[in-house]
């Protein structure tokens, strides 16, 4: 007779237990802040920061450290007025820029363009990307200005690289490609 009070209580409180069940939200929750997410907004007030103060948008005029405007636009015409630009970086450590270029022009260009710049990579031997011009090609007509806007901002199906590479280091691979330039036309 024991085992059946004690089956009967079992069974009443499963009872109670589906019967006060929302299923629409749950009774409990063990942390609720796993459930609950506290979304911030990204330049609204927040009430834990010291003054109330908010994030702060940049002072109009600000740059990135390490990041250089590039004062022509992304056009024919503005690639056309870059064609005149000459390197900022010291003529002195030419040689060091070189070598930098180097290594850059093998990390990020040689794919496609190829270890000497004759448009044979990897990518093109293996029919990936097509039309990849040798640098030696006269009708590209490239300087030291067009090799820069042409990686600060890319050209047909070449991409930008300006999030890749800072300022100087466009400018080392820019020499770079006009030294290939050079090695090829002799």
């Amino acid at each position: 007779m024991n085992s059946f009070r004690k089956i009967g209580v079992v069974l009443a409180l499963v009872f109670f237990v589906v019967a006060c069940q929302d299923k629409r939200k749950p009774n409990y929750q063990y942390m609720p802040n796993m459930y609950e997410p506290v979304g911030y907004e990204t330049y609204g007030e927040v009430d834990f920061l010291p003054n109330a103060s908010e994030a702060m948008t940049p002072v109009p005029g600000t740059i990135n450290r390490g990041w250089m405007p590039y004062e022509y636009e992304n056009t024919p015409e503005g690639k056309e007025l870059a064609r005149v630009m000459m390197s900022p970086l010291d003529s002195l450590n030419s040689e060091d820029n070189l070598t930098v270029g180097k290594e850059l022009y093998t990390i990020y260009c040689a794919i496609c363009h190829g270890n000497a710049g004759k448009g044979q990579g990897t990518l093109v031997k293996r029919e990936k990307i097509l039309g990849v011009p040798s640098y030696a090609d006269a009708a590209r007509n490239i300087t030291l200005g067009t090799t820069y806007h042409t990686i600060q901002y890319g050209l047909n199906s070449m991409g930008s690289y300006a999030s890749q590479m800072n300022t100087k280091e466009m400018w080392q691979v820019s020499e770079y490609v006009m030294q290939l330039k050079q090695d090829l036309t002799k």
